[in-house]
């Protein structure tokens, strides 16, 4: 690994070049935060793919991207004489050393739970109205409802067993039913929200992270379709000239892989 003086000159010739390349680069100097918005998200998701993936050169890539973006937006921000790089390092460190007083100050923490609650009231006394401030409207559904439940569980709103929270779950899911059974069908999507919000609370008393199960499922999908798309293939038919019993039969095979 790297020396503490080797990682800060890694640092700084990355700050380098990108004022190089702000300077002189026809592509680089057109950009606004607005332009790189997207791409910024799109190599987040990148990441997080090479996380679930479990493949450490994919992750240090991608680390490295995200990296030029902040630097990217850093820069901007310089430019416009609003903030810099340090102002943007600065800014972390203070809110880190607030927010952790077990550490930093004289409070002491038991565990994890009254780190996460200490976390959430100095928000509160920061200024924030409400603890759901911080969950930005943009993220995707699954994602949000995790981050809810999580910072309200945060100030001690939450369920104290897990078979309380799969109890919850099956009254959705029989409440659901009612109304397939009636054919409702606005109550029956707000119905099969409420089972995904309980779903998703009953993961969080697992430990287990929705997003990257629900993930994990789709990749191991996607894995085995295709095996089954090369295998028609191989016989020379097309997947809708194949009977669900042939397929069923690949779909097996692929299970095993």
């Amino acid at each position: 690994m790297n020396s503490r003086s080797e990682q800060l000159a890694a640092f700084d010739r990355l700050l380098t070049i990108m004022d190089e390349l702000r300077e002189q680069c026809p592509w680089d100097k057109k950009q606004t935060m607005q332009t790189l918005r997207h791409l910024t998200i799109e190599e987040t998701y990148e990441l997080g793919d090479a996380i679930l993936d479990n493949d450490l050169e994919e992750v240090k890539k991608e680390l490295g991207d995200i990296l030029l973006h902040i630097v990217f937006y850093a820069k901007i921000g310089s430019e416009t004489q609003d903030f810099d790089i340090a102002d943007v390092a600065n800014g972390i460190c203070e809110k880190l050393i607030n927010r952790h007083p077990h550490i930093y100050g004289d409070v002491t923490v038991e565990n994890e739970d009254e780190v996460k609650q200490n976390w959430e009231n100095i928000k509160l006394k920061e200024g924030k109205k409400s603890v759901l401030e911080g969950v930005p409207n943009g993220l995707p559904s699954l994602v949000k409802a995790n981050r809810i439940q999580d910072k309200v569980a945060g100030v001690g709103f939450d369920w104290e067993r897990p078979e309380q929270v799969f109890e919850k779950l099956k009254e959705e899911l029989g409440e659901l039913q009612e109304e397939v059974e009636a054919n409702n069908a606005d109550k029956m999507e707000s119905e099969f929200g409420d089972v995904l919000f309980s779903m998703v609370n009953y993961a969080r008393f697992l430990k287990i992270n929705p997003e990257n199960a629900l993930e994990r499922t789709n990749k191991k999908f996607i894995k085995r379709f295709q095996y089954l798309e090369g295998k028609a293939k191989e016989a020379g038919k097309s997947m809708s000239e194949m009977t669900l019993a042939e397929m069923d039969v690949f779909w097996e095979e692929a299970k095993q892989l």
